[in-house]
């Protein structure tokens, strides 16, 4: 029993090893891609990059990024209240790309 139950660890130990030299290169590789930044792209671009995926991390300037979303369905449940979403493109200084998710505004007490 011992000497099947050896044999069976090795042969995890083989494939996770395997499975681990086969994907990890790619899996560097896309880990290291920089984010798409809005600047980079004319609006139109921009704005068809977020639609195709959904949800996206987006540089939107020297120092700044977003979680861009095409729909309310990319938000958590908490946060499905959109907000319009203005980015700088290469073509328009101020480009609805898509928006991003958040609370409902609480209503101010006058």
């Amino acid at each position: 029993m011992k000497r099947w139950a050896g044999l069976s660890m090795a042969l995890v130990a083989g494939a996770v090893v395997s499975t681990a030299t086969l994907f990890g290169p790619a899996m560097d590789t896309a880990s290291a891609q920089a984010r798409p930044d809005t600047r980079s792209m004319t609006c139109a671009q921009a704005q068809n990059f977020v639609r195709q995926r959904g949800a996206v991390v987006m540089t939107t300037g020297r120092n700044t990024f977003e979680r861009i979303v095409a729909s309310a369905r990319y938000c958590p449940p908490q946060q499905n209240f959109l907000r319009r979403f203005n980015a700088e493109t290469s073509d328009a200084r101020h480009c609805q790309v898509g928006f991003t998710c958040g609370g409902r505004p609480v209503p101010s007490r006058n």
